[in-house]
């Protein structure tokens, strides 16, 4: 049987990382597209380091000269550029794998199943309806594949997945969490979210999911929820990076929050990935996924067990992302408050 051939685009990121060698155990030949520079010590996987994959003159000679049987991609798109785009993808593969997001979910129903309504339908938040915030980009792009004439696809809608050298708390990432955890400083944490249930799964159960939904020709034309069953709270989240890494927290009022992350614009953006995710009850009904794939609960490594194993790896001298103006923002506040 001739050896398939996958191109993951975006594949060094938080599920990528993991998604490359659960590929390359299925014996997968595999190319990655990413911004950072990779060397391959494994015959059957090639980096290739682009500016831009979004760029259609980028991607379109790999596409057209790669013969490539499957398509797994991580990038982000407008909804304008991907009413194009799905064409390109779809036309040159014979399974592509489309990266959507549980936030597509409204919070209508508990536990979560994929036929849930979603937040592009029942929203009443014009301004928002007006935009293409990133929940409701995922769901009209959603619906573009759903509208075509394709059958070669798979959507799936991963929860908060934290992996090697991404974290989350709410809404703040590692720049944050992880950098005042090691100096030593409090967190500022929103009041609203602390007691909502969070879904969040560890990259390498994600990509479990994603590799066993690859070329399953009963996952074409439909969409997975790619997450643990498990859920947390807020706080009980909080508590587990408090006990692996030492962080201390401080809850405070949910609008002083949002001024803090966006001071020019706090009540768009932000606010709608707190009040329209965080701040809601995310729980996941993952059994269609663990039907399709053939995977059980039980596969899945624990929340803390999993932050755990990340954390416990991370290099001394990890340089994370830039977010000194949001940490200079809180050590005002913190000092202001006398927190």
């Amino acid at each position: 049987m001739e050896q398939k051939k996958v191109l993951v685009l975006g594949g060094t990121g938080a599920m990528g990382v993991y998604v490359v060698p659960e590929l390359l155990k299925l014996g997968y030949k595999v190319d990655v597209l990413s911004l950072d520079a990779r060397e391959s010590d494994n015959e059957n996987l090639r980096y290739f380091q682009v500016a831009n994959a979004k760029v259609e003159d980028t991607i379109r000679p790999f596409l057209e000269e790669g013969g490539y049987d499957g398509i797994v991609d991580f990038m982000l798109y407008t909804t304008k550029t991907f009413t194009t785009r799905h064409k390109l993808l779809l036309d040159n593969c014979k399974h592509y794998i489309y990266l959507s997001s549980y936030r597509v979910y409204a919070d209508e129903q508990h536990p979560i199943t994929e036929s849930a309504p979603q937040l592009l339908d029942v929203s009443t938040d014009e301004e928002m309806l007006a935009t293409d915030t990133y929940a409701l980009a995922k769901g009209r792009q959603e619906d573009i594949l759903e509208n075509s004439s394709y059958d070669n696809w798979t959507a799936i809608r991963p929860a908060i997945t934290f992996s090697k050298f991404r974290y989350q708390l709410v809404t703040l990432e590692a720049g944050v969490i992880i950098r005042r955890a090691l100096a030593g400083k409090k967190v500022l944490l929103p009041e609203g979210a602390m007691k909502a249930q969070a879904t969040m799964t560890w990259g390498a159960d994600v990509a479990k999911m994603i590799v066993r939904l690859l070329f399953n020709e009963k996952a074409k034309r439909e969409h997975y929820t790619v997450a643990t069953a498990e859920h947390n709270t807020w706080e009980t989240v909080a508590s587990y990076y408090h006990d692996l890494i030492g962080l201390e927290y401080e809850v405070i009022p949910t609008d002083d929050f949002l001024r803090l992350v966006n001071p020019d614009d706090p009540f768009r953006g932000p606010r709608w990935q707190l009040e329209y995710d965080r701040m809601y009850d995310r729980i996941v009904d993952n059994s269609k996924v663990l039907e399709v794939t053939g995977l059980k609960q039980s596969d899945f490594t624990s929340v803390r067990d999993a932050l755990a194993i990340e954390l416990a790896a991370l290099p001394k001298d990890t340089v994370w992302p830039n977010d000194a103006d949001l940490c200079d923002r809180m050590d005002e506040y913190i000092k202001e408050h006398n927190l």
